[in-house]
Order: structure tokens, then C-alpha cells, then sequence
């Protein structure tokens, strides 16, 4: 079965970071939508958006943001699909006002949160292909793959370390 994720950023400003998510999903044969929305300058759009993700067939939504990062939290409003923020350093405090916005959700709609920028968009990837493993004994095999493929990378590094000591 293919699985989609959607993937929303609040700035065409965000792509490089988002770039990175595009590329671990494409890796892992996950197919997405991007598109930009804001929470604050198109919120009807981007409430539109998030309604219709499990017709689009959304298995998560990645949703990129920077400064007061309200886009996750308007989307996981509007969905019950997974929604998976990653704050992106856009102001004068690197993106730590990104994080509060992002991970200060109220109780009773949740957003996954991830690091600021490209570590968070990656691993942002991986935790989607993760929610698509629960489903998809294929993908739960790449991500035990990719994991090993890892660990044998950190074995070969060590063996390096040894010879150069």
C-alpha cells in the first residue's frame, strides 16, 4: 500500500530545512504533498488543508514553522492525523520561541515535536515512516534496516578510530 504525508510550511523561506524531510521520506519510498500555509496570514486555508488530510490519504502531516509556530497546533485543531512540528530558527532567539509555541500544545490535542531545523525534520521523517510501520510490515523492515546500517557504520567508524590511534 503507498502512504502519503503531507507537509505543510508556514514560509516558501522554510524549504531548505524542509528539503531534508523530503529526502529521508524519498528514501523510505514515502510519497508527499508540500504546500505553504500559515497559521496567522492564511489561517482558512491551512484549516482547510489539515480537514481534508485523511482524504488525501495523509498517514502523518509535517508541519514546519518559525517564530510563534502556531501552524502544528492549527493543523492537529482541524485532523486527527498525526501532526509531527518541527521548529525552524527564524528570529533573533534561534528558534526557541519556535519550540515553546510548538511544544506548549493544551491537553487534548497533541503535536509530536521535534528538535529545531534539519535534525528535527529528520527525525520528523523517520517518526512518520515510524507511524507508517505500525501498519506496513515493509517500512517496519527498512526502519530496522536503516537502523542496523547505522550501528555498522558506528563499528566501522570505531575500527577507524583504532587505526588511527
Amino acid at each position: 500500500m503507498a502512504y502519503k504525508v503531507g507537509i505543510i510550511m508556514g514560509s516558501l523561506s522554510d524549504l531548505d530545512i524542509v528539503k531534508t524531510a523530503l529526502d529521508v521520506l524519498t528514501q523510505f519510498g514515502v510519497e508527499s504533498d508540500v504546500v505553504v500555509s500559515s497559521a496567522h496570514r492564511t489561517p482558512d486555508i491551512t484549516a482547510a488543508w489539515s480537514r481534508g488530510a485523511k482524504e488525501k490519504g495523509y498517514a502523518a502531516i509535517i508541519a514546519f514553522a518559525g517564530a510563534a509556530a502556531h501552524l502544528a497546533g492549527v493543523a492537529a485543531a482541524h485532523t486527527n492525523i498525526p501532526v509531527i512540528a518541527v521548529p525552524i530558527s527564524a528570529t533573533a532567539l534561534s528558534g526557541l520561541d519556535a519550540l515553546l509555541s510548538s511544544v506548549q500544545m493544551p491537553g487534548g490535542i497533541p503535536v509530536a515535536v521535534m528538535a529545531i531545523g534539519k535534525a528535527g525534520a529528520k527525525n520528523a521523517a523517520l517518526f512518520a515512516c515510524q507511524i507508517i510501520a505500525l501498519k506496513d510490515e515493509e517500512m517496519f523492515n527498512k526502519l530496522e534496516n536503516y537502523r542496523s546500517e547505522m550501528r555498522e557504520q558506528i563499528e566501522r567508524d570505531n575500527e577507524r578510530l583504532k587505526a588511527q590511534l
